[in-house]
């Protein structure tokens, strides 16, 4: 009987453990961790890979890429001429894939149109190459954990298994839709339109409010031949005048006309390889005002229905309405029951409040700020200030957006006020909302993804927060990675002085020439022009006091300058490559070099060009290097 007993009881014993070991959460420990797989958060996970630190993405869906795959949104707006970083990896890949550049310019609204299982693709073979990357799928985010104000970790529930996940991380990275995470841990964010008095951009907002942009359910749609008639059932509630005014061939009212332009135009605008289309029209077309940012998760899937539901309703609209009946949902291209995307596409999020804010006036007159966040810059983007608020008539209709010239994104905006452990990606950013109509941009986030990755992975190696590392450090490895962190038109990154031409520009030294230029937007570096003394002096005032002989700067005038300079910094002096103390040696070694950087006529009076005096004081001084800046792009 006793033998008996016992048996039982160790079986009751290990009955018992089995049941808590199931309950109980599956924990891991990263270095980094990236709270989403969007075109943010994939780009932050492979670039803090890169850099050698272990690294998890969770991802609530199966997919990869978030607005550009996920959300069927897939062409890219802008940076067409500033192939940067990761993002420029991504349309090399597209153009292997389809058969180089002009195969993906199918649609009028981008240079870049792809199908979204591509870009999905191509993002899973990215992150696969990377050892130190960790690809967790289906894990929805629940909460943040923290320490105080530090955040070390996230909780997640297994869509299909509904098992508790944990991870702990050195870096949290919130790459989320919608900023839950930052939410979660209680940084400051806002949410929604500032007033013109408190952002003194004076676009036409009278008073701040909590509206923020249109959001869109797309749809891709595939041709099946002339033959096909693939209408859809009539949906509930469908009335056609719901789309009023979404081109000039259905448009009761002239005052109603969103869009001027024909239903044909209408449906090229998002045409995709392979005879499909994309649906995401936002001129009375399937945009739709739905606030979700403060909804619960099971409030939100009722939300999304309804998105959801005026895109069918539009698709039948097109079907019928203009004979498009060979059209209908592409098959397969979403691994979905209803073979629409797998999430809405959210235009607009919290917006964290960080260490600085980026707003209108420092893209339209980036120089002219108390200021200077372009020294800080650690992405790029050059498309115009962009809202959709056509859905929601409490919003302000006519913005007054004045035009901007090509922009970089601060490093300070990734990172909150007050948080330690948390860097900000995707829409989530220090921006103003008028500013996120354009930072919110798929080049752009995509970028300053990447750059949320270098920051997290450096914070990592330095046993630093975010806020103590050297912004320098960051632009550094971002320029290693081929990404831009000016925004210049003129000197692009196969130029073999590229890199010299950004760090030399991010001093404030040879400043750039913004430019509005329709829809895309450029900054002139001017590499062929000569250099006012006058300018050189203001410029360079931050390093050292100087005074060219000649009203344009000369080569000897540069040969002077970097000797002047080299005089009042002792870590110069030590500099053995350089006969800085000889204004004759240093003269000499310049002339040897000259032809090595590809220039030509090293004549001491001939005017020197803005490309050479970049080239040459990137070489010998180091102005990038030679002194720190802080996050508002002042040097210390």
């Amino acid at each position: 009987m006793k033998k008996f007993s016992t048996y039982y009881l160790s079986m009751l014993v290990l009955l018992l453990g089995i049941c808590c070991k199931s309950d109980a959460p599956k924990v891991f420990t990263t270095d980094v961790l990236v709270i989403g797989g969007g075109t943010a958060g994939t780009a932050a996970g492979i670039q803090s890979a890169r850099l050698s630190v272990h690294t998890i993405i969770a991802e609530e869906t199966t997919w990869l890429g978030g607005m550009i795959s996920s959300a069927g949104v897939s062409a890219f707006d802008g940076n067409h001429n500033m192939p940067s970083g990761i993002w420029a990896e991504f349309r090399q890949q597209l153009y292997k894939v389809y058969g180089g550049p002009k195969a993906v310019e199918t649609g009028w609204v981008s240079n870049t149109l792809f199908e979204p299982h591509v870009a999905d693709s191509i993002l899973k073979q990215m992150a696969a190459a990377e050892k130190k990357l960790t690809v967790m799928y289906q894990l929805r985010f629940v909460k943040t954990i923290a320490t105080g104000t530090t955040v070390t970790g996230a909780e997640f529930i297994h869509n299909k298994s509904g098992e508790k996940i944990i991870i702990h991380a050195k870096q949290v990275i919130d790459a989320t839709e919608l900023g839950d995470v930052m939410a979660s841990a209680g940084a400051a964010f806002d949410v929604g339109m500032e007033a013109d008095s408190i952002t003194k951009e004076n676009v036409g907002v009278p008073a701040s409010n909590d509206i923020i942009q249109d959001i869109t359910y797309t749809a891709v749609l595939k041709d099946y031949g002339s033959g096909a008639d693939c209408t859809l059932v009539k949906p509930a509630n469908y009335n056609a005048m719901e789309f009023d005014g979404c081109c000039n061939e259905f448009c009761s009212d002239p005052k109603k006309l969103a869009s001027n332009v024909s239903a044909a135009q209408l449906l090229d605008y998002g045409k995709l390889p392979n005879g499909k289309y994309m649906i995401n029209w936002p001129g009375k077309g399937n945009d739709i005002y739905l606030n979700l940012i403060p909804l619960t998760y099971e409030q939100r899937q009722q939300e999304i229905q309804k998105a959801k539901e005026k895109t069918i309703r539009f698709v039948y609209f097109l079907q019928t309405k203009f004979g498009f009946k060979h059209l209908d949902f592409a098959q397969n291209e979403f691994p979905t029951n209803d073979q629409l995307p797998l999430i809405p596409y959210h235009r607009e999020a919290r917006r964290v409040k960080g260490i600085v804010r980026f707003q209108l006036q420092h893209i339209a007159e980036p120089y002219a700020q108390a200021t200077a966040l372009y020294r800080t810059g650690i992405s790029v983007g050059d498309y115009p200030v962009d809202h959709h608020h056509r859905e929601n008539t409490n919003a302000p209709q006519h913005l007054n957006f004045y035009p901007v010239p090509s922009f970089n994104i601060p490093s300070g905006a990734l990172i909150p006020v007050q948080h330690n452990g948390l860097i900000i990606a995707e829409k989530g950013i220090s921006v103003s909302n008028v500013i996120n109509g354009t930072t919110r941009l798929q080049p752009c986030v995509m970028l300053t993804g990447q750059a949320a990755g270098v920051l997290a992975a450096l914070s990592v190696l330095q046993h630093k927060q975010a806020r103590e590392i050297s912004i320098r450090s960051v632009q550094a490895t971002l320029l290693k990675a081929n990404a831009y962190i000016m925004p210049y038109f003129d000197v692009r990154v196969d130029h073999k002085h590229f890199a010299a031409v950004q760090r030399i520009g991010a001093t404030g030294i040879l400043k750039g020439k913004g430019e509005p230029y329709k829809w895309a937007n450029r900054t002139w570096f001017y590499p062929d022009s000569a250099i006012a003394a006058e300018q050189l002096i203001n410029d360079f005032k931050e390093f050292a006091s100087i005074k060219p002989a000649s009203a344009t700067v000369t080569i000897s005038d540069a040969v002077e300058l970097i000797a002047t300079t080299a005089k009042q910094y002792p870590s110069l002096q030590k500099n053995a490559s350089w006969n800085f103390s000889s204004i004759t040696e240093l003269q000499k070694q310049l002339k040897t070099q000259w032809a090595n950087w590809g220039f030509q006529n090293f004549a001491l009076q001939r005017t020197i060009t803005r490309l050479e005096l970049a080239v040459l004081l990137d070489a010998t001084i180091n102005p990038f290097q030679l002194k720190e800046i802080d996050h508002e792009g002042h040097y210390k």
